[in-house]
């Protein structure tokens, strides 16, 4: 049975969830159970080789379960292209697709919305809506993480992981490129685009996120793992007329490169200048506070972290172009 609006939505479009996940423990149990408590069938769960207890949460739900090979390289994007298919072997005439984080718990408001807006805009692939996080004040962390999420209403370039996507458009462009360690959603739209669709974000709240950040270290991954994604996604589309992500990578140099060794030759020189001229940090920090509008304390604490990313992001744009220059090098003495 497919899983249907509710009886008094005028809408009949045939839909799908996929849920990916590794170890997200409870957060798992409320992304399924906000899921069943809405639309019980056509859920599958795709695992990547959680060692909790996440594949017998999925069970008790009795939700279909996908468990990916653990002999290939886990990605969000392989992760999603084969609940997918499997959601397609279910259900083979499902016209849409609801992609969910594990980490997610879906709005209750959200789909009627969003279904009801699709049903409108015909030209429109995917629509996503604000991602807010559950707990914001946990930590500065989160609360980062909640204002990253609030991106401008209306058509978009890119949509984020938790996204409504028609069936038909996502396969004639092939679904999400599964090599792609971070970045799979914009290298995705931009495809879409491409091909003349339109990418939209709602003005309504699609997800609850649970980003659980309260540690530095955490934070610091995160801007690794942002820059090894920016990174490869530009080399994936630096022969296309757009290319994703390079004024990203072209501010981490700046930032964290050019400018600290600019600093550093004239601190040798005339050390009181050189010290002054960090002040161009500062100036940076308070020029992103400022063009936010409540200007409070968080506004100045996404200023600073906005600014210092670009370090982290940085070392994972060295650490690609690194790995991609050894694996062309093998693969060179390979085929030589």
């Amino acid at each position: 049975m497919t899983a249907m609006l509710q009886p008094e939505s005028h809408i009949t479009s045939r839909i799908g969830f996929v849920v990916i996940g590794r170890n997200e423990g409870n957060r798992l149990i409320r992304c399924l159970d906000s899921l069943k408590a809405q639309w019980p069938n056509d859920i599958v769960y795709v695992d990547s080789g959680s060692t909790d207890q996440s594949v017998a949460e999925a069970q008790k739900r009795h939700v279909q379960i996908v468990q990916l090979d653990l002999t290939r390289p886990f990605t969000a994007g392989r992760a999603r292209n084969e609940g997918f298919a499997a959601l397609r072997a279910r259900v083979p005439d499902v016209e849409l697709v609801q992609f969910v984080d594990g980490d997610c718990e879906l709005a209750q408001c959200w789909l009627e919305y969003a279904l009801s807006f699709l049903n409108e805009r015909q030209d429109v692939a995917i629509v996503s809506g604000r991602r807010q996080e559950r707990e914001p004040k946990a930590s500065i962390y989160n609360q980062l993480c909640d204002i990253e999420w609030n991106t401008p209403v209306g058509e978009a370039e890119a949509c984020g992981g938790d996204a409504l996507v028609r069936v038909a458009p996502f396969m004639e462009v092939g679904g999400f490129n599964t090599s792609l360690i971070a970045g799979e959603e914009p290298e995705l739209c931009l495809r879409l685009r491409n091909k003349g669709w339109k990418i939209w974000r709602l003005d309504s709240t699609i997800t609850l996120h649970d980003a659980a950040m309260y540690r530095f270290a955490q934070w610091w991954m995160r801007g690794v793992r942002s820059g090894f994604g920016y990174a490869q996604v530009w080399h994936a589309t630096r022969d296309q007329p757009v290319r994703l992500y390079q004024k990203e990578l072209f501010r981490a140099a700046i930032w964290a490169a050019f400018l600290p060794l600019a600093l550093v030759a004239i601190a040798g020189v005339n050390p009181k200048l050189g010290l002054a001229m960090l002040g161009i940090y500062g100036a940076q920090v308070a020029r992103i506070a400022i063009r936010r509008d409540d200007m409070t304390t968080a506004s100045w604490a996404y200023g600073f972290f906005t600014v210092f990313a670009k370090f982290p992001e940085l070392l994972g744009a060295i650490r690609f172009f690194v790995q991609n220059g050894r694996e062309r090098a093998s693969h060179a003495i390979l085929y030589k």
